[in-house]
């Protein structure tokens, strides 16, 4: 891992943000659907 390409991290990075981004917002999300699922059925 000592001749890692920076080219590539560079292009990965906003991907990876992007990427985590969209998956905390669509968790919390999918989280209060299952509550309120879980909710209605008790």
């Amino acid at each position: 891992m000592d001749n890692i390409d920076f080219r590539v991290a560079i292009v990965l990075a906003p991907i990876v943000v992007a990427a985590s981004w969209a998956a905390f917002n669509i968790g919390a999300a999918a989280i209060r659907q299952v509550q309120n699922f879980l909710n209605r059925e008790a």
